[in-house]
């Protein structure tokens, strides 16, 4: 397991992470792109501490994952967290980005794929997010798709997550994970959640109700051995929580419409069709958010500490 060690491109552990550990004690990854590029200032950083007091709440230690000045980091400090939530100059880093990262002297947010990675390099085995990148619409013509999947299709790590945007096509999401061999569960649920919403409509082969079961899956994981792949713990918002499923479908069926009217294609889609769920739902879609984030932090540090009891 890395240390704080003076080879420069190690992921530096804070003194906390580090501790948890190396004394057995559960660690719930957090991803930081959501403190820099998915909230606006000042709330960023309140939801971020919150997120943290939440794995905390729960008995787990928070690793929150980001890259600053050359150096990845799994854990921060409150001065390391503020300066992610306040410098407008931190960058949006993927797996793909970390090594010239890391070689520049950069400093940025990592998305789900980074996450994971450093995350599962310093040993933590468990990690929440909102939701996975996936298939984009429109795949047959150019061939979007995030780098969450290929990542996580050789990654050993448990994700709670609240499946994937629903602008993307999540049954040729759906396919792809299987087709990787990434293994998902459904939390509670025989539908695969839609982000925003508590079911995409979409069909998943297992499902497990409590963290028992799912810390039973990972043993039998890891006892079976094989190539390493995350596991997709799909965890779906409250149907209180929700965005309203009309003026979800509505909103999203618009937007697509302008998406083809005004020419939008290939990276600029998922920023136009978020940027246009937020506005016309007013705000409604960031709270979808949020409340699925919040659950499934709460149900990865529930999931850490039983592993760790066991």
């Amino acid at each position: 397991m890395p240390q704080n060690s003076p080879e420069p491109y190690e992921p530096v552990l804070s003194a906390e992470v580090r501790a948890a550990l190396s004394t057995g004690l559960p660690v719930v990854a957090l991803e930081s792109t959501i403190i820099a590029h998915g909230l606006p200032r000042p709330r960023n950083l309140s939801v971020a501490r919150e997120l943290e007091g939440l794995v905390r709440s729960a008995g787990a230690v928070p690793a929150t994952v980001a890259v600053l000045d050359g150096r990845a980091h799994v854990g921060l400090g409150e001065d390391q967290l503020e300066r992610v939530a306040e410098d407008p100059k931190v960058r949006k880093l993927g797996h793909r980005d970390l090594a010239p990262a890391l070689a520049a002297g950069a400093s940025g947010a990592t998305t789900v794929s980074a996450t994971a990675f450093l995350a599962a390099r310093a040993g933590v085995g468990v990690f929440a997010t909102g939701g996975l990148g996936g298939v984009h619409r429109e795949w047959a013509a150019d061939q979007d798709e995030s780098a969450d999947l290929r990542l996580l299709a050789r990654t050993g790590i448990t994700v709670v997550c609240a499946g994937v945007k629903s602008i993307l096509d999540v049954p040729a999401t759906l396919q792809r994970l299987e087709t990787l061999g990434v293994c998902v569960v459904g939390y509670g649920t025989g539908h695969f959640p839609g982000f925003y919403l508590s079911s995409s409509g979409e069909p998943v082969d297992w499902t497990v109700h409590s963290p028992e079961e799912v810390v039973e899956v990972i043993r039998a994981r890891k006892a079976l051995g094989g190539p390493a792949s995350a596991l997709i713990v799909a965890n779906p918002v409250a149907e209180a929580d929700q965005l309203d499923p009309a003026l979800h479908d509505r909103v999203l069926a618009e937007a697509l419409d302008a998406c083809r009217e005004r020419g939008i294609s290939g990276q600029a889609v998922t920023p136009f069709l978020l940027d246009q769920l937020m506005r016309r739902t007013e705000g409604a879609s960031l709270e979808a958010n949020l409340a699925a984030v919040r659950g499934n932090v709460t149900l990865a540090a529930r999931i850490a500490v039983t592993a760790a009891a066991r």
